[in-house]
């Protein structure tokens, strides 16, 4: 039975409409089928990207007592540098960002075991992260110095920002010689060992509709209503 955009409107005017998400919309298809699930779900919502890369994270950290005045300052959070350059409490940490005393690549192969995107993860877990931070003092932000413990909970604000994203899959990677290779992105093992690549999986809804028979140009996508994306409280609503 199809349904029209104006039928699945009238239903959400009425309160009446049955709306999943794509990951509970597979089970309900693998039980009732596809004719009786049509019938019986009007919408379902979809992440729309994977983050890359460029991802990293805004944070409002609300004022210590005496005050600090981060902008202009150092700080770093479990170890992994972030850039100060904004407010008095406001910090950005890129996914990509590298602890100082970090090898990199001087012991060929790096480890990388520890940056920013991990400190991001360890915040959406809801995990306390160490923020030490140095300042140059001022009379209304007289301290200079501050060591403690933070909680994405416990924060004014957290934002996750994702200057570019992949909406299907993004580049994959794999090795076709005999030997390891090694990328940023992580080692690739030979003889097709393995794969590396950025993607929503099957919560994209481009992947869902690899024929453009729902998405096409001009379909709006809404991300939590409008509002910016955020790592606590994050909602997603698609058309």
């Amino acid at each position: 039975m199809a349904k029209t955009i104006a039928q699945i409107n009238e239903k959400i005017r009425k309160g009446e409409v049955v709306v999943v998400t794509a990951e509970e919309i597979i089970d309900i298809v693998e039980e009732k089928g596809i004719k009786k699930a049509a019938q019986e779900v009007d919408v379902v919502t979809s992440a729309t990207f994977g983050p890359m890369c460029s991802s990293g994270v805004f944070l409002n950290l609300g004022h210590s007592k005496p005050r600090i005045k981060l902008g202009g300052g150092k700080a770093y959070l479990n170890g992994v540098p972030v850039y100060t350059g904004l407010a008095a409490v406001d910090i950005y940490l890129g996914a990509s960002a590298l602890p100082e005393d970090d090898p990199r690549n001087r012991i060929y192969p790096g480890r990388f075991s520890y940056g920013g995107g991990h400190v991001i993860e360890d915040l959406v877990a809801g995990r306390d992260v160490k923020l030490v931070a140095t300042s140059y003092g001022t009379d209304c932000y007289p301290r200079k110095n501050l060591e403690t413990w933070i909680n994405i909970n416990d924060l004014n604000e957290a934002i996750l920002f994702n200057p570019r994203n992949a909406s299907q899959n993004y580049n994959v990677a794999v090795n076709l010689s005999d030997k390891v290779i090694y990328t940023y992105m992580g080692m690739l093992r030979p003889r097709l060992g393995n794969a590396n690549y950025s993607s929503a999986g099957q919560l994209s809804p481009l992947l869902n509709d690899p024929y453009y028979q729902t998405i096409g140009v001009g379909t709006r996508i809404f991300l939590g209503g409008g509002r910016r994306d955020r790592l606590r409280g994050l909602e997603r609503h698609s058309t």
